[in-house]
């Protein structure tokens, strides 16, 4: 059956009524038990003040500084992108089309607006070699969370205003550290999975890492009802909120959230993945198995990737970039 052009899908507005926000507690009313026990033990989101107000303005002069002549991949979204029905991407995330710049270069881009037209993005990128990994208010806020085994290095996120990151999970505890600017939230608890019609997992089949199934097929602030009428099921249950400059948003693995960057300027935030405690917590993950299932299947591809990339002839950029996309 042919699927209709995204343009010409019916697509009608979410509820009018709004959704219940994050909730939001400063450390001076929260212990980091406290917070162990009802939040991370019980995997629910939470937005925590007063652990970041001592860390610099992660300004663009601020990162130039640091990071200018360090190189990462920007990722190219596109303005037509999200245009697009998302049942005809062949793309997500990290498996979008990407080009290797310094920051300096990037950061010029920021400064003409090329990266707003262009909807470029640097994601996820590890901060591990750079003089920003050791910033000693991120560690202490870390350390106050008492979370454990850490699963990646910090990552660095940095774009213009506008910039989305589509409804997606993570099978692994997130927490986001806003550093510049603000950006809003959007959550939705994993026992709605299926009413946000996930990417099928055997798609990892033929796209490898290139379209994962942790991403929905839905635009949750304008869905369209005819093609996902289940996703009214899931709309009671969404919570959002604002995520502003010295703030963290702890998001337990399964939950799925979609993150936009709010203003006209530029968006800072560093995050770090963890492992999921208790193990029971991430035994009954079904989100979490289920984003496993899709590595599983994505195996082939990485494995002729990382032949491709050894044989290459500058083969240490080419394995950096197959890392990133991991």
């Amino acid at each position: 059956m042919k699927v209709k052009n995204h343009q010409e899908e019916v697509r009608q507005p979410a509820l009018d009524t709004l959704p219940p926000p994050i909730e939001r507690v400063h450390i001076s009313s929260l212990r980091p038990e406290e917070f162990v026990e009802h939040y991370q033990r019980k995997g629910i989101p939470v937005i925590i003040k007063g652990l970041l107000d001592r860390e610099p303005d992660w300004n663009l002069h601020y990162l130039c500084q640091h990071i200018g002549n360090q190189e990462f991949p920007i990722r190219y979204y596109g303005r037509e992108r999200y245009k697009q029905d998302k049942r005809q991407w062949t793309s997500s995330g990290s498996g979008v089309e990407a080009r290797t710049l310094l920051f300096s270069e990037y950061a010029e881009m920021l400064r003409s607006g090329e990266a707003y037209e262009q909807d470029a993005y640097l994601a996820r990128c590890s901060l591990q070699d750079t003089s920003l990994a050791d910033a000693s208010t991120l560690r202490r806020a870390e350390a106050w969370l008492r979370l454990r085994l850490p699963a990646t290095s910090l990552n660095l996120w940095v774009g213009s205003g506008g910039h989305t990151s589509c409804l997606h999970y993570d099978p692994m505890d997130g927490v986001l550290m806003q550093l510049h600017g603000a950006k809003k939230i959007l959550l939705f608890p994993p026992p709605h999975t299926y009413n946000l019609y996930p990417i099928p997992v055997l798609k990892q089949l033929r796209y490898g890492l290139q379209l994962r199934a942790v991403y929905s097929q839905v635009y949750p602030e304008h869905p369209n009802f005819n093609a996902f009428p289940k996703f009214r099921q899931a709309l009671p249950h969404r919570q959002e909120g604002i995520l502003n400059r010295g703030e963290i948003l702890f998001i337990p693995a399964g939950w799925w959230h979609e993150v936009t960057a709010l203003g006209n300027g530029i968006v800072c935030s560093v995050n770090r993945f963890w492992n999921v405690f208790p193990v029971s917590r991430a035994m009954c993950s079904w989100n979490k198995w289920r984003a496993h299932l899709g590595g599983v299947l994505a195996a082939p591809h990485i494995g002729w990737h990382f032949l491709t990339a050894l044989t290459s002839s500058n083969h240490h950029r080419e394995l950096s970039k197959l890392v990133q996309r991991l």
